[in-house]
């Protein structure tokens, strides 16, 4: 059986970084488990493409279960199944969230993950095409830029929102983040620069790294409470790697609570339930799954937008702000703009357009993970919980108004044709309404399902160590307590970064402790 110092799940935003980080000491051995393939699929590389990657080979394809707010709808959930996991499917865009979002994580219980501490990790990440500064680093591995050759017709969304007298924001990741912009992206010389990329490529070379695609982790491997290794599927055979150390879990936010379940890690009697015999019962696994939820306004356009392959022609531009009332000192909307026609399904989804994106980032809804069966093949089951709130639905409603309200100033005149979705004869609340419980869905952000704190539903601590074991710890978005105020790839990336240090400490005392 092979052994090593630590095996890392899941190579996506944050398992590449752990993986990169823990090979810098070239002592330190690494097995890295994806249980995709390698990113050879040519549309990966081309931004404009990102739209056509869910659903495909590269994606694990998850569904919600019927969604009892949503007429019982099922919501397609995609998460990258391929080396940069989601981080290679997703629509590249580079936005950490708001410096309150992360303090309000260190308000739960969790020191040391407050803005300030946190940003330093964004920073080491970062190669920033607009140079250093006081928010922004340029000696990391991750190339983050402009949109290179932007649509002009997103310029326009900015002059409309300034318009109606919003203010402008050129960088959402710096001093504060309310207001209309241009987004950066996680591109590098015109091709997306997923965390595979950006990490992992470069150092695959590494005698201490080693890299396993088509590996599907099946369980954990326990000797009482203390994590001692992994099964996984390659090949159609289980295999089994021993750990010297830790087993870092970085399979995200529906198939890391998956997977500590399937070993016996959850709630007790929902796991004796399926058989499954329990480590230790930890009942917030699988719970407090938050999701940003989404609704299209796409319009048809009266000319050739000249859309850039280098853009992800999904969100060029976007305005950051509170909704009529809100008290909270994080935006609770976020608007997106983008060049290409996006309409939700049953709505005509071709030919020439431009598309607004109205986002809740901090909506009520609460939804949960958990297993269909104990085979680890079966997809996890996930109830989204959309729209659970009345303010919820209320706060989407008038953003479509604001959205029309926007492409109705005469910065779009030249441009704007007949309004796709929900269509110019949906007017009342009513009819609004309907239209988003038929269309919303997700921006690919979930996050919570093995929340970081101290309190009984909490599953990791705030060094990530997952309660009641020894040697594990999850690293990846679903250790967020709480949603943050703008898109979840950076902040992993960012986890990534902040977990490998934490490990790195840990085993020096742990060295220290042993002389």
């Amino acid at each position: 059986m092979t052994q090593y110092d630590y095996i890392v799940i899941g190579a996506g935003s944050a398992g590449c970084v752990v993986a990169n980080r823990l090979t810098e000491n070239p002592e330190t051995t690494v097995l890295l488990l994806e249980a995709g393939n390698p990113d050879t699929k040519p549309e990966i590389q081309i931004p404009l493409q990102c739209t056509h990657l869910p659903g495909t080979e590269v994606d694990w394809g998850y569904f919600s279960e019927p969604e009892p707010y949503l007429n019982d709808r099922k919501v397609f959930c995609p998460r990258g199944k391929v080396l940069g996991g989601s981080s290679a499917i997703n629509f590249l865009l580079y936005i950490r969230g708001n410096l309150h979002d992360y303090d309000h994580w260190q308000s739960l219980g969790n020191p040391s993950w407050s803005y300030q501490d946190v940003l330093p990790y964004f920073k080491k990440s970062e190669h920033q095409q607009r140079g250093d500064s006081q928010y922004h680093g340029v000696d990391g591995e991750l190339s983050v830029t402009d949109v290179i050759a932007p649509a002009a017709i997103s310029q326009r969304f900015v002059d409309a929102a300034v318009a109606l007298g919003y203010d402008r924001n050129p960088d959402f990741n710096g001093v504060q983040q309310e207001g209309v912009g241009p987004f950066q992206f996680t591109v590098k010389d015109g091709k997306r620069h997923s965390t595979a990329a950006a990490f992992l490529l470069p150092i695959l070379k590494r005698p201490n790294l080693t890299t396993m695609t088509g590996a599907l982790a099946t369980r954990l491997l326990f000797e009482g409470t203390r994590t001692v290794g992994v099964e996984y599927l390659h090949e159609g055979t289980l295999h089994q790697a021993r750990v010297n150390q830790e087993v870092i879990v970085s399979a995200g936010a529906f198939d890391s609570p998956k997977l500590l379940m399937l070993s016996g890690i959850g709630d007790a009697e929902q796991l004796q339930a399926l058989g499954i015999s329990v480590v230790v019962d930890l009942p917030g696994v699988g719970q407090n799954l938050q999701d940003h939820i989404l609704v299209a306004v796409p319009y048809e356009a009266t000319q050739d937008l000249h859309t850039a392959t280098t853009s992800n022609g999904i969100a060029e531009t976007g305005l950051f702000m509170h909704s009529e009332g809100n008290q909270d000192v994080a935006p609770d909307l976020e608007l997106i703009f983008g060049p290409i026609l996006w309409a939700p399904p049953g709505y005509p989804n071709s030919g020439l357009g431009f598309t607004g994106l109205v986002v809740l980032t901090h909506p009520q809804n609460i939804g949960s993970v958990s297993l269909r069966s104990p085979d680890p093949k079966d997809a996890p089951m996930i109830r989204l919980n959309y729209l659970q709130s009345q303010s919820d639905v209320q706060k989407l409603v008038d953003a479509i108004k604001l959205m029309r309200q926007l492409f109705q100033t005469s910065a779009f005149d030249e441009f704007r044709g007949r309004e796709v979705a929900p269509g110019a004869d949906v007017t009342s609340d009513e009819a609004l309404v309907a239209y988003i419980r038929e269309t919303c869905g997700t921006v690919f952000h979930p996050i919570g399902t093995c929340k970081m704190g101290t309190d009984p539903m909490a599953v990791v601590d705030p060094e990530l160590q997952v309660h009641g074991v020894q040697g594990l710890r999850v690293v990846d978005a679903s250790i967020m307590p709480t949603l943050i105020t703008g898109h979840t790839n950076a902040p992993t990336i960012m986890i990534g970064e902040k977990a490998a240090h934490l490990i790195k400490a840990a085993s020096a005392v742990s060295q220290l402790i042993q002389a």
